[in-house]
């Protein structure tokens, strides 16, 4: 998905900024980390937001960057976001694994695309080595790659909140249909999304940027196959609408 920002469309239009030169974390007295991004000199703001795309090139994922990159390059975009299921189909093995390269590297080659990407995880990248994903060895490998649980990327104009939202999903802890997950890090689930949730409404209340995006993997309302999300519609939706944010 793409977008181009203008004074009135700003925040609806998906698009970011930052080159791995230009990346800056700065400290926050909430536990959410956040990235310093400066907005363009003539105050817009552009990025791709693409998800369930690590295919290794096959499911037509090649054909996709291929028109990412010229899209890419038309709007000039800042970065990109990734909302998870980042590599399929059950996440990274390891640090080492190639499957990184392979769906990553490798796939998004052209130009426009050599920007920060900024990526939080989905539930098949907790079936592998979910802290393989949030390791700096990544970056040491691309540095176009970052990758967290949760954190908010300050671009001036617009505030990006990034959400982990898989760990919200009961059904992953109460019955994994088979799977394996990497709960390494979460600790008590119910503790985990609480905390999250108490940050998230704190750097929410305190944002005085004019858009305000919030991005996860998991839908909190959606006709499709999946359908709403209940635990985001009982826990994190409350939390949107008084913060003036749209679902």
């Amino acid at each position: 998905m793409a977008a181009g920002l203008n004074s009135e469309y700003m925040a609806l239009c998906l698009v970011l900024m930052i080159s791995s030169f230009g990346l800056c974390l700065v400290s926050t007295h909430a536990e959410l980390r956040r990235f310093e991004q400066p907005a363009k000199t003539d105050g817009t703001l552009s990025f791709l937001v693409l998800g369930d795309w690590g295919r290794k090139g096959a499911f037509n994922q090649s054909e996709v960057a291929l028109q990412m990159g010229r899209i890419g390059e038309k709007l000039d975009i800042d970065f990109v976001v990734s909302t998870g299921d980042n590599f399929y189909d059950d996440g990274l093995t390891s640090e080492q694994d190639k499957a990184f390269e392979e769906s990553f590297t490798q796939i998004y080659t052209a130009k426009s695309l050599q920007k920060q990407w900024y990526s939080v995880l989905g539930n098949h990248d907790y079936r592998g080595n979910a802290e393989a994903q949030l390791s700096l060895h990544l970056r040491k490998i691309d540095s176009r790659w970052l990758c967290l649980r949760s954190f908010i990327v300050d671009a001036e104009l617009a505030e990006i909140f990034f959400v982990d939202t898989t760990p919200f999903v009961q059904s992953y802890f109460a019955d994994a249909e088979g799977h394996t997950y990497d709960w390494r890090g979460i600790g008590s689930p119910r503790a985990y999304v609480a905390n999250l949730i108490k940050d998230l409404k704190l750097a929410l209340s305190e944002s005085s940027a004019k858009w305000k995006i919030v991005v996860g993997h998991h839908s909190i309302r959606s006709i499709g196959h999946h359908g709403d999300t209940k635990e985001l519609v009982s826990k994190l939706l409350p939390i949107l609408k008084p913060n003036t944010i749209s679902n």
